[in-house]
Parts: structure tokens; C-alpha cells; sequence
């Protein structure tokens, strides 16, 4: 007696979900990122929840690379930024978020409540990323970083305690972190932004001013590879003036005081989108 089977010999395969969609290194990388969005303080705030603060991202070095600003909240600023969801920044190809390996954020949280329309909250929360600014610039060898935008020039003010975390686990950092890896990400980046240059032709002077910088972070991380293979000692980071290719980097040259807006359009889509988290 036979028997009939309802089983299909070719069963039609399941559509995948899109966080399995990733590759290994970039879901581990957003795994990271949920649990840094996730952390809470000793009072038992989310640190990312804060409507009003400061951020910056570090690369394989501990160098700082960039500092930002948000009044709309932490968690959906920084995400927008390291997710590829729309930011200037990542779609300029002013930040490449595969040499992002840490970041640290500073809730304001004296702050909630307040509007994003308050002209005095706004002047101080520039003061807290003109601080934050400034320190990535000294603890920079470059003494320069990303920021196509300088911060408006402000009195320097007590930054609050911060978070900062390793986005990046250790198997991935090993293998990002050679130089030959690094030499090669950093030239096609640097490719990008000029040909973003080159299309849009009307750029800001400050994404000029992050060709250039990341063209001298190329030079050196090239120049220290090249001394490896010699057996020669390192060079040292004074050995390019980067005030001499671009002038001060404590302020905008056209306008020091933040009285104009980079992208005033930009900046009012960025607030449409709303709290992605």
C-alpha cells in the first residue's frame, strides 16, 4: 500500500530577516552600538535618551575624528550617523564609519525639557561641543579632525560625565586595525570626497578643509608604514604643519561665531525625520 506525501521535494525558501541581512562585522558593529544606546547611568537613565548633548567618534588609534551636537536626542543622532541612515556627514563621505571604533557621548541632562527653539540653550549646547571640540584637537597628533563645521566659537565651559564605548570587538579591531587596511580604506575614501567635490562643485570650504585633513592622516599612516618596513623609527606627527595647509582649525575663517548655517535645508530634514529609536 502506498502511502502519499504532502512534504514539497523543493520547499519555496523563507525571505531572510533584515538584521541577519548584514555581514558578521557590521551586525556585531550595530550589536555593539544597540548595547552603547542602551546603557544606563547610576541613576538609571539611558544615557542616549537625553534630548540635548554632545558626541564624538574615535579611530583604531584612540584619535578623535569627529565631534557633533543634538537637541533632538542622543541615541537618534548618533545612530542616524553609524547605521548609514541619512547623516551629512557619512553621506558627504566626510566620516567613513569603518574607522569609527569608539565613541563617547555627553548627555546634557539639565537640559530636558527644554526647546529646541530656545536661542540661549542652543548657544550653550555650542559651547559644550566648542569644549568638546577643542579637546579632540588636543589630544589629536594631527591637532585637526573631521568636522566639516567648526563649532561656533564659545567660552569653554565643564563638560559632564560621559560614556564612551568600543563599538568594535576584538577579533574585528585586529584585522581592521593593519595599516595596509587601513592605508587602502582611507585613500578610497578620500577618492569619494573628492569626487563629491568634483560633482557638486559648489562644497562648503569646510569639506575642502577635510580633504585635507584626511589626505595628511593618509600621508602619515602611509609614512609610518613605510618606516616599519625600513626598521626605522616612526615619524613624528609634527612633521606636517596642518595650520600651515589650512589655517586655524579653532574656527570657521568666514564665519568664527556660528552666525550663518552650513546646511540650513539639511538641517531642517534632519529634525522632519524625527526619533529613529
Amino acid at each position: 500500500m502506498s502511502s502519499k506525501s504532502t512534504a514539497s521535494p523543493n520547499p519555496k525558501p523563507k525571505k531572510p530577516r533584515k538584521i541577519d541581512l548584514p555581514a558578521p562585522d557590521v551586525r556585531g558593529f550595530r550589536s555593539r552600538l544597540k548595547a552603547f544606546l542602551e546603557e544606563t547611568d547610576d541613576q538609571g537613565r539611558t544615557w542616549s535618551n537625553a534630548k540635548w548633548g554632545v558626541y564624538a567618534f574615535y579611530d583604531y588609534d584612540g584619535e578623535p575624528i569627529y565631534v557633533g551636537q543634538t537637541n533632538e536626542k542622543l541615541r537618534t543622532r548618533i545612530r542616524r550617523h553609524l547605521t548609514n541612515q541619512r547623516s551629512d556627514a557619512v553621506a558627504m563621505r566626510i566620516l567613513d564609519v569603518f574607522e569609527v571604533a569608539d565613541a563617547e557621548m555627553w548627555p546634557l541632562w539639565d537640559m530636558e525639557g527644554v526647546s529646541a527653539k530656545n536661542k540661549d540653550a542652543k548657544k550653550r549646547l555650542d559651547a559644550f561641543e566648542y569644549t568638546a571640540y577643542l579637546n579632540a584637537i588636543e589630544e589629536s597628533r594631527f591637532t585637526a579632525i573631521l568636522n566639516e563645521k567648526i563649532p561656533p566659537v564659545s567660552e569653554s565651559v565643564e563638560m559632564p560625565p560621559s560614556l564612551r564605548w568600543s563599538l568594535i570587538d576584538d577579533e574585528v579591531r585586529e584585522e581592521r586595525k593593519h595599516p595596509d587596511i587601513r592605508i587602502a580604506r582611507r585613500a578610497e575614501t578620500i577618492s569619494r570626497l573628492a569626487a563629491v567635490a568634483r560633482e557638486r562643485g559648489e562644497v562648503s570650504e569646510g569639506l575642502r578643509r577635510v580633504l585635507v585633513i584626511q589626505a595628511v592622516r593618509l600621508a602619515f599612516i602611509a609614512a609610518e608604514r613605510l618606516a616599519y618596513a625600513e626598521g626605522r623609527p616612526p615619524p613624528d606627527p609634527t612633521a606636517i604643519a596642518i595650520e600651515r595647509l589650512v589655517g586655524s582649525v579653532l574656527c570657521e575663517f568666514t564665519d568664527p561665531y556660528g552666525e550663518g548655517s552650513l546646511n540650513e535645508d539639511d538641517d531642517a530634514l534632519d529634525e522632519a525625520d524625527g526619533d529613529d529609536g
